[in-house]
């Protein structure tokens, strides 16, 4: 057995030319979504998914020490797959060894009965040799837009890559995470941003 990149752990099924982890299909029913810098903490589990829609720096443990996680992540509805970082200044051997190590911690923990919806993402039209790679055809998948809206740029590689998913993927269902853009706003559904609701209730309770 390898012993290096957690292969002495798992070896999950793998596809594409840079032998990407397989994530499988999931299903999904409504849940309420929080950050995984959140999970250990939550008391009330029940309805409730963990996303990976915050810094890198948050969850890299994970992969370091995936196992010990396994017992938090379980009590959850759904996990998201973990979302390490494509962005398009980063090497593009960066961005397939994140990608990967996404795949190989959805794969795992699916290999646990966690769960697991994949998160998909992209950099600029290059990366689609290579980012749908492992992910799921006809399943609910999530995706953010969170930093995608702020320029005219970054807007025009998000919806390429948004329209590529579609058509190589064929999601079921498509949760967003972060602002939903007008144009897309019929064709997915908004699961919020957890940081928008902590502000509205204090709102709420402050009578404002």
């Amino acid at each position: 057995m390898l012993n290096f990149e957690n292969l002495d752990k798992f070896v999950p099924v793998s596809v594409g030319k840079y032998a990407i982890p397989q994530i499988e299909s999931a299903e999904y029913d409504h849940c309420d979504w929080i950050p995984f810098n959140h999970a250990k903490t939550c008391k009330d589990t029940e309805g409730k998914g963990v996303h990976f829609f915050v810094d890198d720096y948050q969850f890299t443990r994970l992969w370091s020490d995936a196992a010990r996680y396994i017992p938090i992540l379980s009590k959850f509805q759904y996990v998201m797959s973990p979302d390490f970082s494509t962005f398009t200044d980063m090497p593009i051997a960066l961005q397939i060894y994140n990608h990967y190590r996404k795949h190989w911690l959805g794969a795992y923990y699916q290999a646990y009965g966690i769960r697991v919806i994949p998160t998909i993402s992209w950099s600029d039209k290059d990366s689609f040799d290579w980012c749908f790679d492992g992910e799921p055809v006809n399943s609910v998948v999530a995706i953010s837009t969170v930093g995608c809206m702020n320029r005219e740029e970054s807007k025009e590689l998000f919806f390429a890559g948004y329209e590529e998913m579609k058509r190589v993927l064929s999601p079921t269902k498509i949760l967003c995470y972060g602002k939903v853009p007008d144009k897309i706003k019929d064709e997915v559904e908004y699961i919020g941003c957890y940081y928008d609701k902590i502000v509205a209730e204090r709102l709420a309770k402050n009578g404002r």
